[in-house]
């Protein structure tokens, strides 16, 4: 099948994926809502030196919300790229590559990003 005689358009997101970009938006602006208030008006002047960080991260709760905050942002991007490139018709094997690569891209980050959670807890 020649480029133009290929379909316009191919259901290639099904609704849970959709679904679920709505509900991580959803939560994203919630937590960081909550990121924010806590983070910049609750703390005395903010959360401005490392040590006060470091003791915010004590808290055996902070990590677990920072954490999940953490994998709906990475989570929410990655696949709202996918859906972005899903708007250029690519290719099935074009699709499946980025997919893989941004599966790949996204438990570097997270596992990343929780690694230094860990750390941060663990300087207290």
């Amino acid at each position: 099948m020649s480029e133009f005689n290929r379909p316009i358009y191919k259901a290639r997101e099904g609704a849970g994926v959709w679904i679920f970009k709505i509900f991580a938006g959803l939560f994203i602006v919630l937590l960081l809502g909550l990121h924010f208030v806590v983070n910049h008006l609750v703390a005395p002047g903010g959360l401005l030196s490392y040590a006060d960080v470091v003791a915010y991260y004590q808290s055996p709760i902070i990590p677990i919300i920072e954490g999940i905050f953490l994998i709906l942002v990475v989570s929410h991007a990655l696949v709202g790229l996918r859906s972005i490139i899903l708007d250029l018709n690519p290719s099935d094997r074009v699709l499946k590559n980025i997919t893989t690569v941004f599966w790949i891209a996204g438990i570097a980050a997270v596992a990343y990003g929780i690694w230094l959670l860990v750390v941060m807890a663990g300087r207290g």
